[in-house]
């Protein structure tokens, strides 16, 4: 064991000279990285593990050689499980700390390295004299810890969130109790229907076309706003000596298509590897993932953090549990079948760089990589590019607070820490958290970084994704509408109307499209059932109005294809009005979720255009290739 002073631990004096003598690495080894650990201000540990000329578990076999403290097999010789009470389980985690054995009154701390010691006692209210350190392996200190604080670790991932602004309150409602409530509201409606017929289609078609025109309100505003902007210049390069950590967080469940593909575009990414730490989130019991991933060479700055068993079973509670093992100042976060722009990172560390405090998210552009598979690829292509080209961006130019998607997102750890993460039960995290970083007084950006990914390109398994997305809608619009006053208090009067109008409308239009579908028999010269009630001409102006939005969204669909690399989508654009039908079957199927099970987590299938490649050829991908690349001429990608 050994005591150290506060001092700086970045490169141990002639450290790597020792490392040279003894024959770990060369002398050009030592000269390239200590030129780089000088260039970006980190450890030659950091550099030299980076580089993957040297293990993690040598390089503390060394240190503990080089600075004569004892190295630990915590496996021969367990920690003293009665001083776990002393620490935030989530500090040892992250630090890679665990609490050995107390002699005397000083707690001896076996570490990965003199880094984490330094930077582990430099958070702890306790002064340093009471600690001294030894050394130990990486993977034994985080088994040790994970296994001993399972159940603290398991119990926050599932609750980060304040129940104030969760949903998991509703777990204490029984499924039961949700269905007799709702079967209730549907034989009342019923009633309604039966007894005034015309009243009741009147009521909710006076709805459909009110949402109708605040959506389309909405969308031309953003459209608008976007397309009048000046072209956002692009901030200032950071300094490679004030680049930060970056932790990217990839959940990964049943992935066997997309694994290895993943992992191929991971190792385009150019930013300093010493600076970047992407951790593969997988299921305790996910042993397909699992198995794929024991027969890739990872290298060291990818680990795999493995989630234990527990409810729900969802992406934001896996996220929250890998959360605390994460070490960057910026914690990122891509989807399994996500291809990022290489330079991605850099872009992000520059925007944060120059960033006021207030700015705490960034939000990528996503776009689709398998635009040519079929129509209904094409068509969601084309939804995407509307929503993270034009809508979204031109939505924060007006500001309001906009929804996130669920990657190529991008946060500063504090403030995402002390928000509570994500809320475990909410299906659509993303929107939540959105909507949670605005009520607290922070900002998102959309910058114009783009991330490929892979279109649902199957009718089903579109359908179940979207009624996932709306099913937490639904849930995110009912957490946030718990105490409307407050909400509106905390984000302002224009935030209040423009949350209201992305949600009721976004919701409403879904719901209630088969009404507004009964517009176009008028256009056809067909009766419509509203005769009855209201004039012949009125009838024709509500249809020729809805004609005039869907030419809007068609401009605005046309714009946003209207780039190099998505111009082969032009001529699909009028084709759109037969794809958002599906939307109205994923919406009635997400009411049904909402009552029956509000937090099943309904999985996307990924590596379909994988698959169907494969299929057509009947020949595997070669080795070189990732589903990724399956179209050609793609040069985004």
């Amino acid at each position: 064991m050994k005591h150290v002073e506060n001092q700086d631990f970045k490169t141990p004096p002639h450290f790597g000279d020792y490392l040279v003598e003894r024959g770990y690495i060369s002398s050009t080894v030592l000269r390239d990285a200590h030129l780089e650990s000088e260039r970006l201000n980190c450890s030659l540990d950091r550099s030299l593990i980076a580089a993957d000329v040297v293990t993690r578990d040598v390089l503390s076999k060394a240190n503990a050689r080089f600075l004569d403290v004892e190295f630990i097999n915590i496996k021969a010789s367990p920690p003293d499980a009665r001083l776990s009470d002393l620490f935030d389980p989530a500090m040892l985690v992250r630090y890679c700390v665990v609490p050995w054995k107390k002699i005397g009154s000083t707690i001896v701390l076996v570490c990965e390295s003199p880094e984490a010691y330094l930077s582990f006692v430099s958070h702890l209210e306790i002064a340093g004299e009471n600690y001294e350190f030894a050394l130990g392996k990486r993977d034994q200190i985080l088994n040790w810890v994970t296994k001993h604080y399972e159940d603290p670790l398991r119990r926050k991932a599932s609750a980060r969130v304040p129940e104030s602004e969760s949903c998991r309150g509703w777990a204490r409602h029984t499924s039961q109790k949700r269905l007799i409530i709702t079967l209730s509201g549907l034989a009342l409606f019923m009633a309604l229907v039966l007894a005034f017929p015309g009243a009741t289609l009147g009521v909710f078609a006076l709805w459909a076309i009110l949402t109708l025109f605040v959506s389309a309100l909405l969308r031309l505003s953003a459209f608008a706003a976007e397309l009048s902007s000046e072209p956002n210049q692009a901030p200032p390069v950071c300094p490679d000596k004030n680049l930060p950590t970056i932790s990217v967080l990839v959940p990964l469940f049943k992935e066997r298509e997309i694994a290895t593909a993943l992992l191929r575009r991971l190792k385009r990414l150019t930013y300093p590897k010493a600076l970047l730490e992407v951790a593969l989130v997988v299921e305790e019991h996910d042993s397909l993932t699992k198995t794929v991933l024991q027969k890739c060479a990872l290298p060291p700055w990818i680990r795999i953090i493995e989630v234990p068993e527990g409810t729900p079973k969802t992406k934001p509670r896996a996220m929250n549990y890998a959360l605390d093992f994460c070490k960057g100042d910026i914690i990122g976060i891509w989807d399994a079948e996500d291809a990022p722009a290489e330079n991605q990172l850099e872009i992000v560390a520059n925007h944060f760089h120059s960033a006021a405090p207030e700015l705490v998210c960034l939000q990528g552009v996503l776009d689709y990589y398998n635009s040519r598979q079929n129509w209904l690829a094409r068509c969601f292509t084309i939804e995407y590019a509307a929503w993270f080209r034009l809508i979204l961006p031109g939505m924060a130019k007006l500001g309001l607070a906009i929804p996130l998607g669920g990657t190529t997102l991008f946060f500063r750890r504090t403030v995402l820490e002390s928000l509570g993460g994500w809320d475990a039960h909410n299906v659509t995290e993303d929107a939540d958290l959105g909507f949670r970083l605005a009520r607290h007084g922070y900002r998102t950006e959309v910058i114009p970084t783009r991330t490929g990914e892979e279109a649902n390109c199957r009718i089903w398994p579109w359908i179940r994704q979207r009624s996932r997305w709306l099913k937490g809608y639904m849930v995110t619009y009912f957490v946030h509408m718990r105490e409307p006053a407050k909400l509106y208090k905390q984000i302002g009067l224009w935030r209040f109307l423009g949350f209201q109008a992305h949600f009721v409308t976004a919701l409403s239009q879904f719901i209630l499209a088969p009404i507004l579908w009964s517009f176009w028999l008028v256009l056809f010269g067909l009766p419509h059932p509203l005769e009855a009630y209201v004039s012949h001409e009125i009838l024709v102006a509500l249809g020729l109005s809805f004609l005039a939005i869907e030419l809007a969204n068609a401009l605005i669909n046309a714009s946003a294809v209207s780039k190099p690399e998505l111009k082969h989508l032009f001529a699909w654009v009028p084709i759109m009005h037969f794809y958002y039908p599906l939307g109205a079957i994923a919406a009635y199927k997400a009411l049904f979720e909402l009552v029956a099970k509000p937090f099943y987590w309904d999985k996307t299938q990924h590596g379909l255009s994988l698959s169907q490649f494969q299929k057509k050829t009947n020949r595997l991908l070669p080795p070189r290739l990732g589903s990724v690349e399956l179209q050609s001429g793609h040069k985004s990608l």
